[in-house]
């Protein structure tokens, strides 16, 4: 076996055969691979080029920058060389130093990347021209005169720190720009491992920010991913014979053989793997240059307004329990304990992407250091919370790459690890496994207005190719998946059986509607009988909508759509034979009883609260706060919905779920009472006494406490933050929806107030509620109101039609 002393005596022959000689049996002597071999081979180019300089005249140094520069020579790497003289020497003896080493490296066929410069020469162009700057921040001395060498070092090091707020912003619209045409390498099948997005260029990038000073990337893994694309772009110059940094699928066996791979899908994989690894670092790193340039800039401003140097304050301003917002980032709370908080991550996340804010790097790393596991199932604000984040449109993509970055994702969902960077052999895809399902997340968020579940359609979408990481049929190992997922998250029986289908079934309606004659009743039976349900074909309808735009360009059309859209109108009506189920149907419980009698007797509203918790995972922690139970009964006059609602908005308590119903009281006792079951919490801090909420609430039934007006006051005082752009609310009326009333449902972005909004909307159409339905799922509201006209009577299909429309008006406004 040859060993690298051997390779560089025989090189330190001055014939131009002794090097190449050399340099193939290192090449392909197969000793060594990897970083070992790179460096042997600049260390053999290093001694042939030291012996064509030669002694060399005084004020002359040799020096290698970029690749070469870093001791990085790929076996077809360009030789990047700058000779270096002080301006003293005679022209012509520069020329002839120059040839007698350009040329030899010519004779070899090597590409060669040459200059001739002075130091003030090398620092002018470096100031002309970010590339040339970057390439001399890693010049390494060769031959001649080292005082030289590390003059110039210095110098280019102070001016690239010195020029560092001009020089990085350069160099951050340089790397998007380069990003935007070459693509992200993490979900390219034909990648460019230098030019893409997540590739060296910007793991070079990320060095030069580091000697800027300004701030410094995320440092673990990012070695190992840079080392690793070095590996493949070696392996690609020695099966291919060209330097050439582009992936070609026709190459990938023979390069992923030469890794000793297992085959091309593995090589991908870890390529993805590196670039994702690149491409975070790069977005921590530049979101840290930015804030760090920004308050330079703001902060001489500050003290002139301070008057002296006294540092400004920095401003929190909560997001969620145990999460705030500073410097644009959503961070932790000096109170949070993620150590004995397991929902955190969750929280945090969902309430970054919901305030269109990145997550920060420090949080994120403290989480999955210090959270405890989630107990299985898990709670219910867990599940929720997972719903919020996937909810949240495009703000979900960033966040959840930021808990997948430190393993919180597989953590929490260890099913995940098997479609992580999983590449996708198809030309109709744009993107891995698993970012297509976190693409389809964010499809299914504009959807959700849709259907009556939007939090199953998001995990639905969330889970609909998780079997693509097992053998067989990616629907029927997803489908036995996604039912051990879906119970261990926490949904009941028969959630999980309509996660399961639609999982199942994801592919069903597309490849029916475009693969069947639809003319055929056989056709809608077998999709009838597959779905069971008019509500899980609605999910399974937005489901396959998501998929396809998530999937790329050519996996969806209008052509499609209405083929699909013609398709679901055909199963609906062989399914619409199903009942609704009477909202009256209810049983009224002893305490609803008993609160329903006093209210009636004492005229006025009577409420009670109670806590509800769940066992905590460890036995010697507290329980699991879930939330509280309000109930409140009153005598039945108008406005009680819109009046409840805005006291419990005043008060800054999130309605979980609610219902409205109009009990008959005891034989005996003549009159009506309405009956509000709501379960409630805290946006911020403790619940308010309940003594205080009866107050409020008489005073907002007897027009003495102006609602409207104090949430307008505190909305003003607290601005909404821009963050993911909800889609605008729906409301329908329900066919056939109820016998003994009108059904009018609406699907919003839940927020502060909107079921007062709705209350206030429906009393001025002159409707009377007769039941209300109303829940909360992740960040949407999926209310169902039942309505009469003044005669209690069902309303007129034109009416129902203007009072829906007159509410979404209002919504909408």
């Amino acid at each position: 076996m040859t060993s690298v002393n051997d390779v560089r005596t025989e090189a330190s022959d001055d014939k131009p055969s002794g090097y190449a000689a050399a340099r193939l049996r290192l090449l392909q002597g197969g000793a060594q691979s990897g970083p070992p071999r790179r460096s042997a081979l600049a260390e053999l180019t290093d001694d042939w080029l030291t012996e064509l300089f030669g002694q060399g005249a005084q004020g002359v140094a040799l020096v290698a920058v970029g690749g070469y520069g870093r001791g990085e020579l790929s076996p077809r790497s360009d030789l990047d060389l700058l000779l270096l003289h002080d301006g003293t020497a005679d022209p012509g003896e520069i020329a002839a130093l120059a040839d007698r080493v350009w040329y030899p490296v010519w004779d070899l066929g090597l590409a060669l990347d040459h200059s001739v410069r002075t130091p003030a020469e090398a620092r002018k162009t470096a100031g002309d021209d970010l590339k040339v700057h970057l390439g001399l921040l890693d010049a390494r001395h060769i031959a001649g005169d080292l005082g030289l060498t590390a003059g110039l070092r210095t110098a280019i090091l102070a001016d690239w720190r010195n020029q560092a707020p001009k020089r990085l912003p350069e160099l951050r619209e340089l790397c998007e720009e380069r990003g935007e045409r070459q693509g992200e390498l993490q979900y390219l099948l034909e990648p460019d491992l230098k030019e893409a997005r997540g590739g060296l260029r910007d793991a070079t990038a990320l060095r030069a920010v580091a000697a800027s000073w300004l701030a410094d990337a995320p440092r673990e893994g990012l070695a190992d991913a840079r080392r690793r694309l070095l590996d493949v772009r070696d392996a690609l110059h020695l099966t291919t014979g060209r330097a050439t940094d582009r992936l070609a699928l026709q190459e990938q066996d023979q390069v992923a053989a030469e890794l000793g791979l297992l085959d091309a899908d593995t090589l991908l994989r870890q390529v993805y793997e590196a670039a994702r690894t690149i491409s975070y670092a790069s977005d921590v790193t530049w979101r840290e240059v930015g804030r760090v340039l920004q308050s330079r800039a703001v902060r001489p401003r500050l003290r002139a307004m301070l008057g002296g140097g006294r540092a400004a304050p920095v401003e929190r301003s909560p997001l969620a329990e145990g999460v705030v917002e500073m410097d644009g980032e959503a961070v932790l709370a000096r109170a949070a304990k993620p150590e004995r908080d397991p929902v955190l991550p969750l929280r945090a996340a969902a309430a970054a992407a919901q305030a269109g804010l990145p997550l920060s790097l420090h949080a994120v790393r403290r989480m999955a250091a210090a959270a405890r596991p989630l107990p299985t199932p898990w709670p219910a604000e867990a599940r929720e919370q997972l719903v919020t984040l996937l909810g949240a449109g495009r703000s979900t993509v960033d966040v959840w790459e930021a808990l997948e970055a430190e393993g919180l994702i597989t953590r929490l969902l260890p099913d995940w690890e098997r479609v992580r960077c999983r590449p996708q052999r198809n030309a109709v895809h744009t993107w891995t496994v698993d970012r297509h399902l976190v693409e389809t997340a964010v499809r299914a968020s504009e959807l959700t207005r849709r259907v009556g579940r939007p939090d199953l359609l998001l995990v639905a979408a969330l889970l609909h190719d998780i079997g693509k990481g097992w053998p067989g049929d990616h629907s029927v190992a997803g489908e036995i998946i996604t039912r051990d997922v879906a119970a261990r998250i926490g949904f009941d029986r028969a959630d999980v059986a309509v996660l399961s289908s639609l999982v199942r079934h994801h592919l069903l309606l597309i490849e029916t509607a475009t693969r069947r004659d639809l003319e055929d009743p056989a056709t809608v039976r077998a999709v009838a009988d597959a779905v069971g349900s008019v509500g899980t074909l609605e999910l399974l309808h937005a489901l396959t909508e998501a998929d396809a735009l998530a999937t790329g360009p050519a996996a969806w059309s209008s052509w499609r759509g209405s083929l699909v859209a013609d398709l679901v109108k055909r199963v609906s009506a062989v399914l619409a034979g199903d009942e609704p189920r009477d909202p009256d149907a209810a049983e009224t419980t002893a305490e609803q009883e008993r609160l329903a009698v006093e209210a009636f007797r004492t005229g006025g509203p009577v409420l009670s609260l109670r806590a509800q918790t769940e066992a905590a995972a460890d036995p010697s922690d507290e329980p699991e706060p879930l939330g509280v139970e309000l109930l409140i009964a009153v005598p039945d006059q108008p406005g009680v919905l819109p009046a409840v609602a805005g006291v419990l908005a005043v008060h800054r308590l999130t309605v979980r779920t609610a219902e409205l119903r109009s009990l008959t009281l005891p034989e005996g006792v003549e009159g009506a009472v309405l009956l509000l079951d709501w379960r409630v919490a805290a946006e911020y801090g403790s619940l308010p006494q309940a003594a205080r909420l009866r107050a409020d609430l008489v005073r907002a039934l007897d027009g003495s406490l102006d609602v409207a007006a104090r949430l307008a006051e505190r909305d003003a005082a607290y601005p909404r933050r821009r963050g993911a752009v909800a889609p605008p609310a729906r409301v329908a009326v329900a066919s056939a929806g109820s016998r003994l009333a009108t059904v009018i449902e609406v699907r919003a972005q839940d927020a502060p107030g909107l079921l007062y909004r709705i209350g206030r909307a429906l009393e001025t159409s002159g409707v009377r509620v007769r039941s209300a339905h109303v829940s909360t799922l992740g960040a949407n509201a999926v209310d169902a109101f039942y309505v009469t006209g003044a005669d209690g009577a069902p309303l007129p299909s034109e009416e129902a039609a203007s009072v829906a429309k007159g509410l979404e008006g209002a919504l909408r406004a």
